[in-house]
């Protein structure tokens, strides 16, 4: 005999509540073949309709057909089957059962592949906390540390450009306090207080202009090519005076975001790469590059679950 398996579409208790199967009257599991049922009539069905010579009813077919008599009449309980909608066309094959539990088995592998164990989740609440006492409001910042009263994108296009002086001191102030932030952000984490410093200040040195380069790029829009930084809005002029970037590391990697802007500022780029980047072993010069990739190895695990470190 044929191998079957039945099409379900499970409803759900809690939300329904109990709810009795229509041919036999005993607790439904769910929808099998086209009807609510119990696992009994679905097994009866999946077993008696594909068969050549179906049952005679003795009693013409006037048996009652309940949780405590559905056995007395196969004949009956399966006319009372198929009045009530289950079909046989719902039945699966062999091979259709062979692909739908292999599907099933992949779905349950993909599941457990996403739990995370508790080590785990303290690691991410860890790079979570960090990231939001140091680096999330970091831009919000900006401007207490005496921004000019102009800046170039904010006069139109006849004025005359400001001195470079101002903005590039309000520059090289923004640089140091991301800098001094991203410093604050690697020290929250005991994963990094665990290295030498030697090789701490040889991560920060490798590491510290793509934290930044990944920070500012969550800042830009592609619409309006501007950065948008708390209360402050800046343009790709404020970092150019006429042909000529400013040089400041801030400075150039708005020039850098801003000229790949349609490949570089992605939304993909989350601030999940931000501690991957710090525990990076291709970084200069580290002491003990082994001590650096166990640690980097687990961030970067975790980094993997965007959803989750979608910051």
């Amino acid at each position: 005999m044929t191998a079957t398996l039945t099409l379900e579409t499970m409803t759900s208790e809690e939300e329904y509540g109990p709810r009795n199967c229509v041919v036999c009257g005993d607790r439904a599991t769910g929808y099998h073949f086209h009807a609510l049922t119990c696992e009994g009539c679905k097994g009866f069905f999946r077993r008696t309709v594909s068969k050549t010579i179906g049952p005679i009813c003795p009693f013409a077919g006037r048996c009652e057909v309940s949780k405590a008599q559905r056995r007395h009449c196969p004949a009956c309980r399966l006319q009372k089957c198929l009045n009530v909608g289950m079909r046989k066309d719902m039945i699966l094959s062999a091979e259709a059962l062979a692909l739908r539990r292999a599907r099933q088995a992949r779905r349950r592998a993909q599941k457990a592949s996403l739990q995370l164990s508790q080590q785990q989740k303290e690691l991410i609440q860890t790079l979570l906390g960090a990231h939001t006492r140091h680096v999330g409001p970091m831009f919000d910042q900006f401007v207490q540390f005496r921004p000019p009263a102009y800046l170039f994108s904010h006069h139109r296009p006849f004025q005359p450009l400001a001195p470079v002086l101002p903005l590039l001191t309000h520059f090289a102030d923004i640089n140091t306090f991301m800098v001094q932030q991203i410093i604050k952000f690697t020290k929250d984490l005991p994963l990094f207080r665990s290295l030498t410093m030697e090789d701490q200040i040889s991560l920060l040195k490798g590491a510290a202009v793509e934290i930044l380069h990944i920070s500012l790029n969550t800042t830009f829009c592609l619409q309006t090519q501007n950065f948008f930084c708390g209360p402050l809005c800046y343009k790709m002029e404020d970092a150019v005076h006429g042909e000529t970037v400013v040089q400041n590391t801030v400075c150039t990697l708005w020039y850098e975001v801003w000229s790949n802007g349609q490949e570089a500022a992605q939304p993909t780029i989350s601030h999940s790469r931000v501690p991957v980047r710090v525990f990076g072993v291709d970084h200069p010069l580290p002491q003990n590059p082994e001590k650096i990739a166990a640690p980097g190895a687990r961030v970067c695990a975790h980094g993997c679950h965007g959803s989750l470190l979608s910051w």
